[in-house]
């Protein structure tokens, strides 16, 4: 699959599109403000375009959006992630103060030699871009910028607290009232668990463990999966039924983070001395959603779904196969051509249920 047609390209497209737009109106708001305490002041200055300080704040926010925006997405939000948070902190103020100085000297470019009707060759227009950086408003610029990107990153490393999609959910109070809706689940666990906690030890344990979740995470984004709970070594995946369904995305999250862990082989085998693998469960169904919690909210499902999908799971080793689906899901899954090779395991009975299930892999 090439990259500019894939789950991870358009879920960072996405990101840096609303960054944009958002950043956009905050600029164009910026000019709108000042513009209108010039007016209720009544000192509107003579000979000053408004039209042209407008048409800058736009362009302004569009090439701060775009910019920054890939520069957040793809460099800031990993260094978060995995940096020491004040050394991320420290390039991630370095390198905006970088951005604030190209995107402050291209506007003034903009501006200048729209007034004075001059090249943007002319050493005389650059002379006056390089004056504007020791005016009193360019370092009140500086940090008004400044907090709106410490706000937007804010607000991406909620998001991720609370997986995508979730905490819009909460701020729209999608689920204030319990509601009945069709997901997916899978229920990914981590094989030989209890021998690989022996093996290496609590405090050793924990950091694999830290590793294996930040390793999977990014595959787990870009098939739009929301992270339900992480429970010891497992992680309980949950996709709206669309979202899960489109393009296989629900089969496509367990083998590209098998391939994710694959990849990072040596780095386990070198660290650890073993290389971790997942089996997973996957059904879907009618669950019942909502928040729970008081002074903790949690967005909870509860429904049979989820228990089925855990029991589908657990059936993994004794069946000797990495992962397993129901019929019913796989008879909804619209399988792209030359990608997954359905194979029938059998009519089940899992533990608990009366009626059996019908099971394969892929």
């Amino acid at each position: 699959m090439s990259y500019f047609t894939s789950n991870k390209f358009k879920s960072e497209a996405r990101k840096i599109f609303w960054i944009t737009v958002g950043w956009t109106i905050i600029a164009v708001f910026q000019f709108l403000n000042g513009y209108a305490i010039i007016q209720n002041l009544n000192c509107n200055p003579v000979g000053v375009d408004a039209g042209l300080y407008l048409r800058a704040s736009i362009f302004t926010g569009l090439l701060a959006g775009v910019t920054g925006g890939s520069i957040m997405v793809l460099l800031w939000e990993e260094w978060l992630r995995n940096k020491n948070y004040g050394w991320a902190l420290l390039y991630i103020f370095l390198s905006f103060s970088l951005l604030f100085i190209l995107v402050s000297i291209l506007t003034g470019l903009f501006v200048l030699s729209n007034e004075a009707g001059l090249s943007i060759f002319t050493p005389e227009l650059w002379v006056m871009v390089q004056s504007g950086f020791i005016e009193p408003g360019t370092l009140q610029n500086y940090f008004f910028w400044l907090f709106t990107v410490l706000g937007t990153l804010i607000i991406l490393q909620v998001n991720d607290k609370y997986g995508p999609g979730t905490f819009s959910a909460f701020l729209m109070g999608k689920y204030f009232q319990p509601r009945r809706e069709q997901r997916i689940f899978m229920f990914l666990d981590l094989r030989s668990s209890t021998t690989i906690a022996e093996k290496l030890g609590e405090e050793m344990y924990f950091n694999f463990l830290k590793d294996v979740f930040q390793h999977a995470t990014p595959a787990i984004i870009y098939n739009r999966g929301e992270i339900y709970q992480y429970v010891g070594d497992e992680i309980v995946i949950s996709w709206e039924m669309d979202k899960g369904l489109e393009k296989a995305n629900c089969l496509r999250c367990f083998f590209d983070i098998q391939l994710a862990l694959r990849r990072k082989a040596a780095y386990y085998q070198a660290k650890y001395k073993t290389i971790p693998e997942f089996k997973a469960g996957l059904h879907s169904g009618y669950v019942m959603a909502g928040e729970v919690g008081v002074v903790k909210r949690d967005i909870a499902y509860s429904g049979d779904v989820l228990n089925t999908a855990a029991r589908i799971q657990s059936k993994c080793n004794d069946l000797g196969v990495n992962i397993l689906l129901s019929k019913l899901l796989l008879d909804r899954l619209a399988l792209p051509p030359h990608t997954f090779e359905p194979k029938k395991i059998g009519d089940m009975l899992l533990r608990g249920k009366q009626e059996k299930v019908v099971l394969y892999t892929v």
